[in-house]
């Protein structure tokens, strides 16, 4: 399984105790900060809530171009047991 298949599945099961927003970080050493997104077979497309420098709203991603995900909501672990994850961290 490559890591595009892995963020592929996790946005296809985005847990829903967790807000539809973030920060992807891709390949590029970019971070794209989003607010909704859609997810389609082998790509996802990220909303903005701001245009970017050159006045973008949508980004276009292949998953495989994902580092990283990143959260800046405050989100209980146990949300993210519906999208496979298991170990101890503490609450």
């Amino acid at each position: 399984m490559t890591s595009g298949t892995s963020w592929e599945r996790f946005f296809r099961n985005w847990p829903k105790e967790v807000p539809p927003r973030g920060f992807v970080v891709t390949s590029y050493d970019e971070q794209i900060p989003f607010d909704g997104f859609l997810s389609a077979e082998g790509m996802v497309l990220l909303e903005r809530k701001t245009p970017d420098n050159s006045g973008a709203r949508k980004v276009l991603l292949a998953y495989e171009n994902i580092v990283a995900l990143k959260f800046a909501d405050i989100i209980k672990n146990k949300a993210f047991e519906a999208a496979g994850f298991a170990g101890r961290i503490k609450d």
